[in-house]
């Protein structure tokens, strides 16, 4: 299992299932198009709903991406546990009407032994408890069948109401009993921290009904999505996201601007303030390369927030300049070459950061000011 950086694992993924007769599409940008019932793509196959239902024609029946994605839900526990986030990157593979079960758990087997080469004793596939199908097509791949977990609605079901829905399987990395709970039956889907999910197959094959009902849908789909960072992290045998080597990059950066030392172990103080900077910093350049700018509602809000928070964590590590730009170059090195979409908008980035930075900051210092009185 050879340690892959998050740049080659993304091609190492979206190469193999070109090689598999995907097409291979750019991320679309992060502000949904023609989807009011989304702020912002929060998941690798949100912009591909209009395929999904049947209201476009996809430009091949079968696709993959590297999507970037942004979610603020869970915002207050950024940098205070090993995997929140808000900007992230969500690999997928796709099929709209095409490949099934067949062909999706035996790729994603080949995927993951043959060209990651982790070794097979420390994957552990689940599959929805009624879904007999998918546990036999494991078995036929290879996976002993007491390997396999069945799991109930609310892990191995994926459905939002009347709609197309249908039964997931996930895999799951061993960590090593070292990160497990310790009880005779801890497995995958234990609350414990030893067996990681990192990939989840969506088969979706039913059309749920108002009436509870579920008949099959006529063309079945495919909806898979595997977190980059996560992804990275295992590869380079890591136990955090944020202990990847692209967070690395950016936490490294913040430890030589404040003068703090980043502690991988430690989820409070300036070691959480290190990682709300990082991935804040990411975030907020993404956005505003996507056409969206700091303002006081919807998805304009989200930015000004990340913004101001990346601010205010520079503050609390004694940084008293404007930092956030720097940020800007250290994405610019790491991520420029796979969306390349950021170094067309450097200048105006850099303009409109350094600018909300300024305003942030004399807020900050004027309250300071009363503070103090």
């Amino acid at each position: 299992m050879e340690p892959l950086s998050l740049n080659v694992l993304r091609e190492k993924y979206l190469s193999f299932f070109e090689s598999k007769g995907h097409l291979r599409l750019e991320s679309f940008p992060l502000v949904p198009q023609n989807d009011n019932s989304l702020l912002l793509i929060n998941a690798g196959m949100a912009p591909l709903k209009p395929y999904f239902k049947g209201e476009r024609v996809p430009p091949r029946k079968r696709v993959t991406t590297c999507q970037k994605c942004v979610r603020t839900l869970d915002i207050d526990n950024v940098g205070k546990t090993s995997r929140h986030g808000t900007f992230f990157e969500m690999l997928g593979n796709f099929s709209f009407g095409d490949y099934f079960k067949e062909e999706a758990i035996p790729w994603a087997w080949e995927f993951l032994t043959k060209v990651l080469e982790i070794p097979e004793s420390r994957l552990y596939p689940s599959v929805y408890v009624e879904d007999d199908e998918a546990l036999e097509i494991w078995v036929k791949t290879g996976v002993p069948r007491e390997r396999i977990t069945k799991l109930g609605k609310d892990d191995n079901f994926w459905e939002i109401g009347a709609g197309p829905c249908g039964p997931c399987s996930e895999i799951y990395f061993d960590r090593g009993p070292e990160f497990g709970c310790g009880k005779p039956d801890c497995g995958p889907g234990c609350d414990c921290d030893r067996f990681l999910e990192f990939w989840n197959l969506v088969f979706t094959q039913y059309d749920r009904q108002e009436d509870g009902s579920m008949p099959e849908l006529p063309h079945r789909n495919l909806d898979t999505g595997m977190g980059l960072e996560r992804m990275a992290a295992i590869m380079q045998h890591k136990t955090a996201n944020y202990d990847g080597d692209l967070m690395q990059h950016l936490i490294k950066l913040g430890e030589e601007i404040s003068g703090k030392t980043y502690d991988a172990d430690d989820y409070s103080g300036a070691s959480r303030s290190l990682r709300i900077i990082a991935d804040h910093s990411r975030g907020v350049y993404f956005m505003i390369s996507d056409g969206i700018l700091p303002g006081n509602e919807g998805r304009e809000y989200v930015l000004r927030r990340l913004l101001r928070r990346a601010v205010f964590h520079g503050r609390l590590l004694g940084i008293e300049g404007a930092f956030l730009t720097k940020f800007i170059d250290e994405v610019n090195a790491q991520m420029g070459e796979a969306y390349p979409e950021l170094l067309k908008n450097v200048a105006l980035v850099k303009g409109i950061v350094a600018s909300e930075e300024e305003r942030f900051s004399t807020t900050l210092d004027n309250g300071r000011v009363y503070l103090d009185e």
